[in-house]
């Protein structure tokens, strides 16, 4: 595990090098790999990455104690976002990485289905208000999964993904979280923010060897958000609602 003090749970990426043992250490292993393979094909993750401003953290089980451990360091992360100065070279993500003992699943939708347990525990979780502005309902537009005030654009990876291979960061289920801000600012719906996003999606179909996902879309133009948390396998429609139910005060 990580080595850490009694109060921070986020762990630099410069510091997760040196630290990290066991099943932490092997999965920032694999990121590694898939992050620093030339044509792997989220630009941002890979800029994040090669200037070691990625944020980690890693989560040893699911129970309570982890799922507190989780949330206190997103309330770290968020208040680091706040803190962003607007610049690409400084836009941290975070990388949420589970341990073999968190979830027992085969499938993607097994994956799926504990990502979408988690962040419903998170929800509960949640010290601060649903910002407003932000829709509560997952099956309508203009929701965003939020946490302490900010809303967030949640990646699930699972190493179930076979064909989505942009999806999988190796053996560790993992949640790449940004906030929902910065893709406005670099790939929202502005002429530079198309390129990007077809540039980034162009360069998916390559690396995956299939056809970018249906669900893909953009938040201005109302597609639904919590389809592209997690993707499915298959280019097909999807008619299935979202596990997530709002926690009304």
């Amino acid at each position: 595990m990580i080595k850490t003090n009694e109060h921070a749970k986020l762990i630099s990426q410069a510091r997760v090098g040196d630290d990290a043992s066991g099943w932490s250490r092997t999965a920032f292993g694999e990121i590694a790999d898939r992050l620093t393979e030339p044509d792997f094909p989220c630009v941002f993750s890979k800029n994040a990455f090669r200037k070691q401003i990625v944020q980690f953290l890693f989560v040893p089980d699911a129970g309570s104690d982890g799922i507190r451990h989780l949330a206190d360091g997103l309330l770290e992360y968020v208040e680091l976002s706040r803190r962003w100065d607007g610049r690409l070279d400084s836009a941290s993500p975070l990388v949420v990485v589970f341990g073999p003992a968190a979830v027992n699943a085969r499938s993607v939708a097994d994956y799926h289905a504990f990502g979408w347990q988690v962040l419903s525990a998170l929800h509960d979780l949640d010290p601060a208000g649903w910002p407003e502005g932000i829709g509560t309902d997952p099956d309508s537009e203009g929701w965003s999964m939020c946490f302490d005030g900010m809303p967030l654009f949640v990646n699930m990876s699972n190493p179930a993904h076979r064909v989505r291979r942009s999806r999988n960061l190796g053996g560790h289920f993992a949640l790449v979280v940004n906030p929902r801000e910065r893709f406005d600012v670099f790939a929202g719906d502005t002429p530079s923010g198309r390129r990007v996003r077809a540039n980034i999606r162009e360069r998916v179909e390559r690396y995956d060897g299939t056809p970018h996902s249906w669900q893909l879309g953009s938040y201005a133009d109302g597609e639904l958000e919590w389809r592209q948390y997690g993707l499915i396998e298959e280019n097909a429609e999807r008619t299935d609602r979202c596990p997530f139910t709002f926690r009304r005060a």
